[in-house]
């Protein structure tokens, strides 16, 4: 690989960005973060290099490409189209002077096909219509809903203790389910894959399972038994007021709205042989995911209601 390629990650202290630092880090390449607010560490790499600006700025955006061949961009959990929409120009303008060779946007989560009156998609729908725009080399992912929302301070309690594991999906919701550590792999694919320019791949696990059958793979790996329990979208939204305020826990509220209404029923699944095919990846079974968590972290600790997965660093795709 050559020695003169840069690396931007636009969303680096978000969880999803920040499995993506840390991926290129450890290929031992050159990198940096771009971020908004404080200079605390991204998680997991203390070590990245951290533009700190406003995605709404142009000037600090162009500062953040100077010198970047490739670039990894996650948005925030924002959901004003307006706003949304200024950040993709001003991530393509600084792309495109920068001379960006490989821009890699993650949506954050999948599209439905019709148009909705959630602007959890459609601010996304927006900013993938401006970065994918037959101008930038750009490879999109769609990522489904993550694995690691359950290992949280919401979630993995009340599954070690109570054996419940809760999520504001419809049991018979058909999901393929998949890791940070699995986006990260399949950026990084995407950002080295020859000819994959214009590519859009729905991006998901290897096992599509319903609440029911997740639970199964779940009591399975844990050896207990485990019962999904599906919340509801207004006890979740809920949870996320207080995290998030009432405009962002609106908008990621809304993803799981829709798919309660039944709509765009396979919305969540992903074709993984088609996306280790193209990428040259293998995804990980959700039984390796859940063998492989320190579950024993919950043990003590006691579930608060199987309140939201973390919100606040852009952990949702789901």
């Amino acid at each position: 690989m050559s020695e003169d390629r840069t690396y931007l990650v636009i969303g680096a202290r978000g969880f999803q960005g920040a499995a993506v630092a840390r991926a290129l880090l450890a290929e031992g390449l050159d990198v940096r973060g771009f971020a908004r607010g404080s200079g605390a560490p991204v998680a997991g790499a203390p070590e990245l290099p951290t533009v700190l600006g406003d995605l709404a700025e142009l000037d600090d955006v162009r500062k953040a490409f100077v010198g970047v061949t490739h670039a990894s961009v996650v948005l925030p959990l924002v959901y004003d189209v307006g706003l949304v929409q200024t950040y993709a120009r001003n991530v393509a303008a600084a792309a495109r002077e920068a001379g960006v060779t490989r821009l890699v946007h993650n949506t954050n989560t999948p599209l439905p096909r019709q148009v909705t009156p959630y602007a959890a998609y459609e601010t996304r729908r927006t900013a993938e219509a401006v970065l994918a725009d037959g101008v930038l080399p750009t490879v999109v992912l769609r990522p489904p809903v993550y694995l690691d929302n359950l290992f949280s301070p919401w979630n993995g309690p009340a599954l070690i203790n109570d054996g419940v594991l809760a999520y504001p999906l419809p049991e018979g919701r058909r999901v393929s389910w998949l890791s940070h550590a699995d986006l990260a792999t399949a950026t990084l694919a995407a950002l080295h894959g020859e000819g994959l320019e214009g590519t859009v791949l729905s991006l998901g696990g290897p096992d599509t399972v319903t609440g029911g059958e997740l639970a199964q793979a779940f009591a399975a790996a844990l050896g207990r038994d485990v019962a999904y329990v599906p919340l509801e979208a207004d006890d979740f939204e809920a949870g996320l007021r207080t995290v998030l305020g009432t405009p962002a826990a609106a908008g990621v509220a809304g993803i799981y709205r829709w798919a309660g209404t039944g709509g765009d029923a396979e919305l969540f699944v992903a074709d993984h042989d088609e996306v280790e095919h193209v990428l040259g990846v293998r995804l990980t079974p959700i039984n390796e995911w859940v063998a492989a968590q320190p579950w024993s972290t919950w043990a003590a600790v006691r579930s608060n209601g199987a309140g939201p997965p973390d919100p606040v660093r852009a952990d949702h795709g789901g």
